[in-house]
C-alpha cells in the first residue's frame, strides 16, 4: 500500500490507494480547500488521481506558479463553454497557457465583437459563480472520434485524428461542455476568481497560413482580483511605453510593407544605434576583443557543413547564382571561423577573441514579426572566443563580469540566469557535452549566482548561459547568452598546435551581450519610456532664445557644447518659449537650455528639464563640465540636481 512522501521529507501512510485530494485532506482541511493539482513522482496530475503506489507528492495550490498556469488553462477550458452557450454553432479548436494567460480559437461564421466579448466574459462570471465540477474520464480513440463527429465539432476531430491509436484519450466535462484535453484542471470553476478577457486576433488553423484563419480569444486570469487590477495596470503602462507608437512619435525609425521585419533608421533613431555601437566598441577593444567584418552572402555549402543548413534551413534566404546555391547570412559563426583559419595557430595564440556587428537576416514568419523586437534584418554585438578546454571557465567568468558591466551602465541591475543543457537531437559526444555544461556550471557558481537549468533547451553543438533582464513593469527579456561549442570548429577544420607540436581543435564560445541591437533599443525604448539617460538621448540638449536679441548668444553656445562632443540644437523660431519648452518636452529633450536678457548679460543659461523641474541660471563652462560628467557616470550622478 502506498507511502507518500512530502517535500518536507515527512511521509504518510495508507493501506489503500489514495488520490491526491485524499493525502491534502489527511494533512488538513485548509490544505484540500486549497488543492488545485499534484505533482506526483515529478508528474503534474489532477486532485482526483490516484495513486497506488508509493511516490513523492507535492500539494499544489494556487500560491505555487504551477496552480496558477492550471487556473489559466481552465479559464480557455471557461472562455469555451461560455462560447459555446452563447454561440452554439462556433466550432472550438485549442486553447492553451500563454504567459500571464490563455487564448482559445475559434471556428465561427462571422466576427466576434467587443461586445461579444463583454457578453462571454459576464457568462463565465456566471459559470465560475456555479461552482462546477470538473471531471476527467478517459475515452478510446474511436469513441471520442464519433462524439466530436456528433457535435459537429470537425477540428476536435482533426486533432485526434493526429495522435497514435493506441492512445487512450482523456476528456474533461464541466457542466455542458466536454473538452479534449490532456490536463490536469482544478477541481471546480469556483476556483477562477478573477479574469479577464483582454483582446481578439486571426490566428491560422494550426498555424499554417494555407490553412483557415480562426479567431482567437485571449485573456488573462490571476490568482484574485488585486493581482488582476495589477496586471491590467502593467498593460496599460505597458501600452503607453509601446516602443513602436514612440518610435513614431519620436521620429525614431519605421517599418514599412515594402520590406517587412527590415528597420528604417531615421536620423534620431540612427544616432541611438551609433551611441551604442561606439560603446560596445570601445568596450570590447579594452577586452582585448579584435574586431572583424564578413560577407553578406555565402555559399550554401559553408551553412551544410557547420550544421545550420540542417537545423536553419527554413528560416534563411536563399539565392541561386551562377549555377550555385547562396545564403544570406543568418548569424556570424561560420564565418568567424574562416578568418580565424587563415594563418597557423598556435596555443599562445588563444584565447582569441573575435567581434562583430554582424548584420544578419532570417526568413521569420510575418505573423511573428513585431516592431523592433522581431525583425527579419537586424545586427547582433556577436563575438566568438577560441580557446582551449583549459580556458573556458576563466573566460566565461570574465565575460559575465562584461555583462554585468554593460547591463549596469544601460540601468538594469537585475538579471535572470539560466543554463539551457543539452538537447534531444545535438551533435557531439556526451563526454564533450559534460565538460562544457560543468564549465557553465561552474563559472555561475563561482561567481555566487543564483541560477536555474533548463533541460534539453541547449543549441545542438553546446550548452548556454542565457542572461534575461527584468524591466520596469517587471517583464522578463533574453538578451545575452555565451555557449560553448566542440563542434563548429572541427567541422570547419580550425586547429591550434599546442605545446607539444601537435594539431587541436579550438574549443569556440559564442557570446553576445546585447543580443540584437534594433530589440535592445526597443527594450530601452519602452525602459524609459522614451525617456532615454542623457548618454544614450539622440538629442542632449536644445537652446532655445526668447527674442532675436538672444538668436547670435544662442548659436554662439551651441557651437560651443557641439564641439565639446555634445548633441546639442538650437530652436530659434518666433515662437513663445512655453510653446518651445512643451514641444521639446514632448520630445524627450533631456535638458531645455533657454537664453533671455540675463543670461546673454551674465554669460549664463536657464536650465530645466524635460520632467518639468527649473534648475535655474548655471554659467556656461559649469554646464559643459556638469554635462560631461552626468555622460561619463552614465546618468548614476546628475550634477544639476546635486
Amino acid at each position: 500500500m502506498p507511502q507518500i512522501t512530502l517535500p518536507d521529507g515527512s511521509q504518510k501512510h495508507f493501506d489503500h490507494p489514495v488520490s491526491v485530494h485524499d493525502v491534502a485532506a489527511d494533512i488538513g482541511p485548509g490544505l484540500a480547500r486549497a488543492l488545485i493539482a499534484g505533482k506526483v513522482d515529478g508528474n503534474v496530475v489532477d486532485g482526483s488521481y490516484v495513486i497506488d503506489d508509493d511516490a513523492e507528492l507535492s500539494v499544489l495550490t494556487a500560491k505555487d506558479q504551477e496552480g496558477l498556469e492550471i487556473i489559466r488553462h481552465s479559464c480557455a477550458h471557461l472562455m469555451a463553454q461560455a462560447v459555446k452557450q452563447l454561440f452554439p454553432s462556433a466550432q472550438v479548436t485549442i486553447g492553451p497557457v500563454i504567459e500571464d494567460g490563455f487564448y482559445y480559437d475559434f471556428a465561427f461564421e462571422r466576427s466576434f465583437t467587443p461586445e461579444d466579448l463583454t457578453a462571454i466574459e459576464k457568462r463565465m462570471a456566471e459559470l465560475a459563480k456555479a461552482n462546477i465540477t470538473i471531471e476527467r474520464y478517459a475515452l478510446p480513440r474511436d469513441e471520442a472520434l464519433a462524439f466530436f463527429a456528433e457535435l459537429g465539432e470537425d477540428y476536435k476531430a482533426e486533432i485526434i485524428d493526429s495522435i497514435p491509436p493506441e492512445e487512450t484519450l482523456s476528456m474533461y466535462r464541466q457542466g455542458d461542455f466536454t473538452d479534449l484535453c490532456r490536463g490536469p484542471h482544478i477541481p471546480s470553476t469556483g476556483y477562477i476568481k478573477a479574469f479577464k478577457l483582454t483582446k481578439i486576433a486571426g490566428a491560422y488553423w494550426r498555424g499554417d497560413s494555407n490553412n483557415v484563419m480562426l479567431q482567437r480569444i485571449y485573456g488573462t486570469a490571476w490568482r484574485d482580483k488585486k493581482e488582476l487590477k495589477a496586471y491590467l495596470r502593467r498593460i496599460e503602462e505597458a501600452e503607453k511605453r509601446d516602443h513602436r507608437k514612440l518610435g513614431k512619435r519620436l521620429d525614431l525609425f519605421h517599418l514599412q510593407e515594402e520590406a517587412p521585419g527590415m528597420v528604417f533608421w531615421h536620423p534620431k533613431g540612427w544616432a541611438i544605434y551609433q551611441v551604442i555601437e561606439r560603446y560596445m566598441r570601445d568596450n570590447q577593444i579594452a577586452r582585448d576583443y579584435q574586431e572583424v567584418r564578413t560577407p553578406q552572402v555565402a555559399d550554401f555549402s559553408l551553412w551544410e557543413r557547420s550544421g545550420h543548413a540542417d537545423k536553419f534551413g527554413d528560416d534563411m534566404f536563399v539565392l541561386h547564382i551562377d549555377e550555385r546555391d547562396f545564403a544570406i547570412k543568418p548569424m556570424n559563426c561560420p564565418c568567424h571561423v574562416q578568418i580565424y583559419n587563415q594563418g597557423l595557430k598556435s596555443y599562445r595564440d588563444l584565447p582569441l577573441r573575435m567581434s562583430e556587428f554582424g548584420s544578419c537576416h532570417r526568413n521569420e514568419m510575418s505573423g511573428a514579426l513585431h516592431g523592433l523586437m522581431r525583425v527579419r534584418g537586424f545586427t547582433q554585438d556577436d563575438g566568438h572566443i577560441f580557446c582551449t578546454e583549459g580556458q573556458i571557465q576563466p573566460e566565461v567568468s570574465e565575460f559575465i563580469d562584461f555583462l554585468h558591466a554593460v547591463y549596469a551602465d544601460f540601468g538594469f541591475d537585475e538579471v535572470i540566469y539560466r543554463l539551457s543543457t543539452r538537447p534531444t537531437k545535438r551533435v557531439g559526444s556526451d563526454a564533450d557535452w559534460d565538460k562544457a555544461e560543468k564549465a557553465l556550471g561552474d563559472a555561475l557558481d563561482n561567481k555566487g549566482l543564483d541560477w536555474q537549468e533548463l533541460p534539453g533547451e541547449g543549441a545542438f553543438y553546446g550548452p548556454k548561459i542565457e542572461f534575461s533582464l527584468k524591466d520596469c513593469l517587471g517583464r522578463v527579456w533574453q538578451c545575452g547568452t555565451v555557449q560553448v561549442d566542440f563542434s563548429m570548429p572541427g567541422r570547419l577544420d580550425a586547429t591550434y598546435v599546442d605545446e607539444r607540436g601537435e594539431r587541436q581543435t579550438p574549443v569556440m564560445l559564442h557570446r553576445a551581450i546585447l543580443g540584437s541591437f534594433e530589440r535592445f533599443i526597443g527594450i530601452l525604448i519602452e525602459q524609459h519610456e522614451g525617456k532615454l539617460p542623457l548618454w544614450l538621448s539622440p538629442k542632449q540638449a536644445v537652446i532655445m532664445n526668447i527674442t532675436d536679441k538672444q538668436s547670435e548668444y544662442a548659436q554662439k553656445v551651441a557651437q560651443r557644447l557641439q564641439n565639446s562632443g555634445f548633441r546639442v540644437e538650437t530652436d530659434l523660431r518666433n515662437e513663445k518659449i512655453g510653446f518651445k519648452i512643451r514641444e521639446h518636452t514632448l520630445q524627450r529633450v533631456p535638458y531645455l537650455l533657454v537664453a533671455g536678457d540675463r543670461e546673454l548679460e551674465t554669460n549664463q543659461l536657464a536650465v530645466r528639464t524635460r520632467d518639468g523641474r527649473d534648475l535655474g541660471s548655471v554659467d556656461i563652462e559649469t554646464l559643459v563640465s556638469g554635462l560631461a560628467g552626468e555622460i561619463t557616470s552614465r546618468g548614476r550622478t546628475v550634477f544639476l540636481e546635486d
